[in-house]
């Protein structure tokens, strides 16, 4: 085994690309830098970071300069692993959960929520928890269900939180880390999906405070310009 290598894919996998089932913990870390080594390493590398200069050399993959990056990473790696959509993506829609402050809710909760109004699948595509997890919902290709009559064409992100203590009051209440990867899930989709022209809140299209803040004066309003 080359450390090396098998360094560079702990890395990866750490970052939560899937390199194989191979080595001793059936995660792909096996020291040889093979083709789904490649592959993750080139996504990693595809936030800003130099190209390997010998094509015969494995790429590094160096540790990222800030959290922020990280969570990049992270996101680009979740968004690679649906398949670019048929469907003309144009806008992403951001939710909040409607849940009181600090209280943790899973994208399982979630997802059964909505199943026990009738719906098929969560409606929104991908949700962010307190921590700044990154949660896959309804998948890219399926329409989602998340603003009546905007459904087509876009996509939903979700926070959890959104209302103060008392579960009533409307608040802004995501953490540092749900911005950044509230920030980085957009940048995600964006990059691959071109056609994404806005971003917007569900409070736009609604007599609703969701997501409990004006995205527009957000620094998620300037990820397109």
């Amino acid at each position: 085994m080359d450390d090396n290598v098998a360094a560079v894919q702990r890395r990866l996998v750490a970052l939560g690309y899937t390199i194989g089932a191979s080595g001793p913990l059936k995660d792909g870390v096996d020291g040889d830098f093979g083709r789904l080594s490649a592959v993750a390493a080139l996504a990693a590398l595809e936030t800003g970071k130099a190209a390997p200069k010998a094509p015969t050399s494995p790429p590094p993959v160096k540790q990222p300069d800030s959290p922020a990056a990280s969570v990049d990473l992270v996101a680009a790696a979740l968004v690679a692993r649906q398949p670019k959509t048929s469907r003309s993506i144009k806008e992403i829609i951001y939710h909040c959960a409607a849940t009181p402050e600090g209280r943790s809710v899973s994208v399982e909760t979630i997802r059964g929520w909505h199943a026990e109004r009738g719906w098929k699948d969560i409606g929104y595509h991908y949700v962010v928890l307190l921590d700044g997890t990154i949660a896959a919902g309804r998948p890219e290709a399926q329409v989602g269900a998340h603003v009546e009559g905007h459904n087509a064409g876009t996509l939903g992100i979700c926070y959890v939180g959104g209302l103060a203590a008392d579960g009533k009051t409307a608040k802004d209440t995501r953490t540092p880390a749900q911005k950044a990867a509230l920030l980085a899930i957009g940048r995600a989709l964006i990059k691959k999906y071109p056609t994404i022209a806005k971003v917007s809140g569900h409070n736009e299209y609604a007599q609703k405070a969701c997501p409990s803040f004006n995205v527009r004066r957000d620094a998620l309003g300037a990820l397109v310009s």
